[in-house]
């Protein structure tokens, strides 16, 4: 989930990986390595993506929908 969450931020936010990689302190492959799932960053890392793109930490990890999500649904429940 976080590989996909990472990708999907960066490009909402129109980063390039090497943009990303730069904010971050790491080399873009480590970037591509995050999004195609085949490393999963520390959670320095992740504070750092969180605090970059605004979310939470949960929602990064996939533990939480995004707020209008979350109010769309609140919604169809209610």
């Amino acid at each position: 989930m976080i590989s996909q969450r990472i990708k999907e931020l960066r490009l909402e936010n129109k980063l390039t990986q090497k943009e990303l990689s730069d904010f971050l302190g790491l080399t873009p492959k480590m970037i591509s390595f995050y999004e195609l799932g085949q490393r999963v960053p520390p959670s320095d890392i992740i504070l750092k993506l969180a605090d970059k793109f605004k979310v939470s930490t949960d929602y990064l990890l996939g533990n939480e929908t995004p707020a209008a999500e979350k109010r769309s649904e609140e919604r169809r429940v209610g």
